[in-house]
């Protein structure tokens, strides 16, 4: 099994060494083709291998998106196969983290829930490859309240770490019900940006592919980069109407930090956590820095209409 582990993960590093040298003769490809099509003066950084890169524009028809990267290859198996997700807290959990651990394993259909214990890290995550789980959540709190939230994508990432806001749960709500087990339909509001698209497949890949006919609905709506989540089911009173009922939990994430491996779940364990400083986290691979601790907007009835009109599934 090490062996194993071993040369998958030197064939990634191999695999990402090339994309810098792929993407070169692809931009130098693109100029070439562009001075061609304007009848333009070729650049001189395409002139010595222009003869070259012509061949290969030969070979190339329309539709392509450019070079695939390592991220391509995360979630290459995401729609073929079920997720595997495993839900776990941080060491001497409170009872409310407990509570909210699991809520959160029947959130993503399919999900387990493993006592913390004294496991560490590490440990956790060799355990995590072994039985071929694809993602590792880990909840954490402070005093009490859980405010934390660890996404790792195995075997080799992303991870991502988001801080929790304003957490209302299932079982401060008298009298909810029961949560349907039903795979949910998934809605992401506002996320355009090259960031959001990867923050939200890190997010949708969690989830597996539902079936037309299911009636419940999980939103995730970024506003000013704080992201809602709302978990409903919905039926129809009649051809033109639907009725939203909130099933739970409730809650607004800010994204703290994402790493393109597994550095940052050692980084962001609950471990080291607690003694890192949120007002200076600052983001690897992004542009963003979590300056401040701001709080979400504490009005959340104007919110969560508009939430609730982006709930709404197409007929």
């Amino acid at each position: 099994m090490l062996r194993r582990e071993v040369r998958l993960r030197r064939e990634y590093l191999y695999r990402k060494a090339q994309e810098d040298r792929l993407r070169t003769i692809e931009e130098k490809k693109q100029k070439l083709k562009g001075a061609l099509e304007e009848n333009r003066l070729l650049p001189t950084e395409v002139r010595k291998d222009a003869l070259q890169l012509q061949k290969l524009l030969e070979y190339e028809d329309e539709g392509a998106e450019g070079v695939s990267s390592h991220m391509d290859d995360e979630y290459k198996w995401a729609g073929v196969e079920d997720p595997k997700v495993m839900v776990t807290t941080s060491r001497d959990p409170s009872s409310r983290l407990k509570m909210f651990s699991k809520e959160a394993k029947l959130m993503f259909p399919g999900a387990q829930r493993m006592n913390r214990g004294n496991h560490e890290i590490n440990a956790l995550v060799r355990a995590c490859k072994a039985n071929n789980v694809t993602d590792l959540v880990i909840v954490h709190e402070t005093r009490g309240q859980p405010d934390g939230l660890v996404v790792c994508h195995l075997p080799f990432g992303p991870t991502a770490y988001f801080t929790l806001y304003n957490v209302v749960m299932r079982h401060d709500v008298p009298d909810i019900g029961t949560m349907s087990e039903a795979y949910p339909h998934l809605i992401f509001h506002n996320f355009s940006s090259r960031l959001g698209s990867r923050v939200s497949n890190i997010l949708k890949y969690l989830f597996p592919v539902p079936k037309e006919d299911s009636r419940r609905v999980i939103t995730f709506a970024n506003q000013e980069d704080f992201i809602s989540f709302r978990h409903h089911t919905y039926k129809k009173t009649d051809h033109k109407n639907i009725k939203l009922t909130e099933v739970g939990p409730r809650f607004e994430m800010k994204r703290v930090e994402m790493s393109q491996c597994l550095e940052l779940l050692s980084l962001l364990s609950c471990e080291g956590a607690e003694s890192l400083p949120r007002n200076q986290i600052q983001s690897r691979g992004d542009s963003s820095v979590l300056e401040s601790d701001t709080q979400p907007p504490s009005d959340h009835k104007s919110h969560d209409s508009e939430i609730q009109q982006a709930d709404q599934p197409e007929s």
